[in-house]
């Protein structure tokens, strides 16, 4: 593994949401993280269709996408181009690196995968001091 890439733990997990129960990231988000545009990213998705099933990754839908823009984690929806982000789970982003199939995506995945583990522990152990969940 490369010594000099250096991933901020703490900015992945600020791009985590939670959407329709369960955690994700969107692929804006991702695309920075990987370093490569969005499109790519889409365009590298949507030649492998089959990889990413709905439990692996969704697109938002309006209502999802005027809800992010609100709480300014999209800046507007015009930002968008026009097209509602993909939303990926934990296996989609797996799924990821070997479609985009570079040394970074494999690299950053790992932190990746690293964040939504520890948010999954966090949301867990909050859940345990709560009566009647934990």
């Amino acid at each position: 593994m490369s010594n000099d890439l250096t991933v901020d733990d703490n900015k992945i997990r600020n791009r985590i949401y939670t959407l329709r129960g369960i955690q994700v990231i969107l692929d804006r988000d991702l695309a920075t993280l990987y370093e490569i545009e969005t499109r790519a990213l889409k365009q590298a998705v949507n030649s492998n269709k089959n990889r990413f099933p709905g439990d692996f990754m969704f697109t938002l839908t309006e209502e999802e996408a005027d809800n992010l823009v609100s709480q300014n984690v999209i800046p507007s929806k015009k930002h968008l181009g026009g097209a509602l982000p993909y939303a990926f789970t934990e296996q989609g982003v797996a799924n990821l690196s070997s479609v985009l199939n570079n040394y970074k995506a494999i690299e950053v995945n790992i932190h990746i995968m690293r964040a939504f583990v520890s948010m999954s522990k966090f949301i867990s152990k909050k859940c345990e001091n709560i009566p009647g969940i934990g």
